[in-house]
Protein backbone atom coordinates (compact mmCIF):
# COMPACT_ATOMS: atom_id res chain seq x y z
CA UNK A 1 0.00 0.00 0.00
CA UNK A 2 1.76 3.44 -0.91
CA UNK A 3 0.62 6.22 2.14
CA UNK A 4 0.39 9.83 1.00
CA UNK A 5 0.54 12.44 3.50
CA UNK A 6 -0.33 16.31 3.34
CA UNK A 7 -0.57 19.18 5.93
CA UNK A 8 -2.35 22.40 6.28
CA UNK A 9 -5.28 24.50 8.42
CA UNK A 10 -7.73 23.32 5.84
CA UNK A 11 -10.19 25.88 6.98
CA UNK A 12 -13.23 27.10 4.85
CA UNK A 13 -13.07 23.98 2.73
CA UNK A 14 -13.33 25.06 -0.90
CA UNK A 15 -12.91 23.36 -4.03
CA UNK A 16 -9.40 24.15 -4.18
CA UNK A 17 -8.87 22.12 -1.08
CA UNK A 18 -11.07 18.91 -2.78
CA UNK A 19 -8.75 19.34 -6.25
CA UNK A 20 -5.74 19.07 -3.73
CA UNK A 21 -6.95 16.09 -1.87
CA UNK A 22 -8.00 14.29 -4.64
CA UNK A 23 -4.60 14.61 -6.65
CA UNK A 24 -2.83 13.78 -3.63
CA UNK A 25 -5.33 10.37 -3.64
CA UNK A 26 -4.45 9.79 -6.84
CA UNK A 27 -0.53 9.57 -5.92
CA UNK A 28 -1.20 6.36 -3.77
CA UNK A 29 -3.56 4.19 -1.58
CA UNK A 30 -3.84 5.74 1.40
CA UNK A 31 -4.51 9.70 2.15
CA UNK A 32 -3.31 11.00 5.90
CA UNK A 33 -4.24 14.30 6.44
CA UNK A 34 -2.16 16.61 8.90
CA UNK A 35 -4.47 19.58 10.13
CA UNK A 36 -2.58 22.10 12.80
CA UNK A 37 -4.68 22.33 15.33
CA UNK A 38 -5.90 25.47 16.89
CA UNK A 39 -2.83 26.01 19.28
CA UNK A 40 -0.19 25.28 16.55
CA UNK A 41 -2.56 28.26 14.34
CA UNK A 42 -1.96 30.45 17.07
CA UNK A 43 2.05 29.63 17.13
CA UNK A 44 1.93 30.41 13.53
CA UNK A 45 -0.18 33.52 13.96
CA UNK A 46 -2.99 32.13 12.36
CA UNK A 47 -6.61 31.93 13.06
CA UNK A 48 -8.93 29.21 11.60
CA UNK A 49 -13.06 30.03 11.58
CA UNK A 50 -13.78 26.77 12.32
CA UNK A 51 -12.51 25.00 15.58
CA UNK A 52 -9.99 22.17 15.31
CA UNK A 53 -12.45 19.31 15.81
CA UNK A 54 -14.96 21.12 13.49
CA UNK A 55 -12.46 21.30 10.55
CA UNK A 56 -11.57 17.10 11.51
CA UNK A 57 -15.27 16.09 11.07
CA UNK A 58 -15.43 18.02 7.75
CA UNK A 59 -12.10 16.27 6.63
CA UNK A 60 -13.22 13.13 7.90
CA UNK A 61 -16.34 13.17 5.44
CA UNK A 62 -14.46 13.77 2.75
CA UNK A 63 -13.80 10.83 0.42
CA UNK A 64 -10.36 11.22 -0.12
CA UNK A 65 -9.07 11.55 3.12
CA UNK A 66 -8.43 8.05 4.79
CA UNK A 67 -6.99 9.21 8.36
CA UNK A 68 -7.21 12.94 9.75
CA UNK A 69 -4.24 13.78 12.64
CA UNK A 70 -3.61 16.59 14.33
CA UNK A 71 -0.29 18.73 13.63
CA UNK A 72 1.20 20.28 16.64
CA UNK A 73 4.21 21.49 15.47
CA UNK A 74 6.84 21.73 12.31
CA UNK A 75 8.86 19.44 13.51
CA UNK A 76 6.48 16.60 13.74
CA UNK A 77 6.20 16.04 9.77
CA UNK A 78 9.70 14.22 10.33
CA UNK A 79 8.34 12.54 12.82
CA UNK A 80 5.18 11.29 11.06
CA UNK A 81 6.47 10.24 8.35
CA UNK A 82 8.47 7.93 9.68
CA UNK A 83 5.48 6.83 12.19
CA UNK A 84 3.59 6.14 9.53
CA UNK A 85 5.79 4.58 6.96
CA UNK A 86 4.57 7.44 4.32
CA UNK A 87 6.05 7.03 0.57
CA UNK A 88 5.04 10.46 -0.88
CA UNK A 89 4.49 13.81 0.88
CA UNK A 90 2.37 16.39 -0.43
CA UNK A 91 1.99 20.31 -0.26
CA UNK A 92 0.95 22.58 -2.37
CA UNK A 93 3.49 24.86 -4.70
CA UNK A 94 3.56 27.75 -2.91
CA UNK A 95 5.81 25.64 -0.47
CA UNK A 96 8.18 24.93 -3.35
CA UNK A 97 11.52 23.90 -1.90
CA UNK A 98 10.48 24.76 1.56
CA UNK A 99 10.47 20.76 3.00
CA UNK A 100 13.00 18.97 0.25
CA UNK A 101 14.39 18.39 3.55
CA UNK A 102 11.91 15.37 3.32
CA UNK A 103 13.33 13.83 0.38
CA UNK A 104 15.65 11.65 2.45
CA UNK A 105 12.46 9.71 3.58
CA UNK A 106 10.32 9.71 0.94
CA UNK A 107 8.87 11.12 -2.14
CA UNK A 108 7.94 15.09 -2.11
CA UNK A 109 5.66 16.71 -4.44
CA UNK A 110 4.52 20.06 -4.74
CA UNK A 111 1.29 20.55 -6.43
CA UNK A 112 -0.10 23.71 -8.35
CA UNK A 113 -2.64 25.66 -6.33
CA UNK A 114 -6.21 26.05 -8.23
CA UNK A 115 -6.09 29.17 -9.61
CA UNK A 116 -8.35 32.16 -8.17
CA UNK A 117 -9.28 30.35 -5.31
CA UNK A 118 -7.42 31.23 -1.89
CA UNK A 119 -9.02 30.52 1.98
CA UNK A 120 -7.26 34.36 2.51
CA UNK A 121 -9.72 35.97 0.62
CA UNK A 122 -12.64 33.95 1.24
CA UNK A 123 -12.20 35.21 4.93
CA UNK A 124 -11.36 39.09 3.45
CA UNK A 125 -14.71 38.49 1.91
CA UNK A 126 -16.77 37.54 4.64
CA UNK A 127 -15.24 40.23 6.74
CA UNK A 128 -16.53 42.81 4.41
CA UNK A 129 -19.97 41.39 4.73
CA UNK A 130 -19.93 41.34 7.94
CA UNK A 131 -19.24 45.04 8.71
Amino acid sequence: MKKIITYGTFDLIHAGHISLLRRAKELGDHLIVGISTDDFNNIKNKKAYHTFEDRKIILEAIRYVDMVIPEYTWKQKFEDIKKYEVDVFVMGDDWKSKFDSLKNLCEVVYLPRTEGISTSEIKKGISRVDK
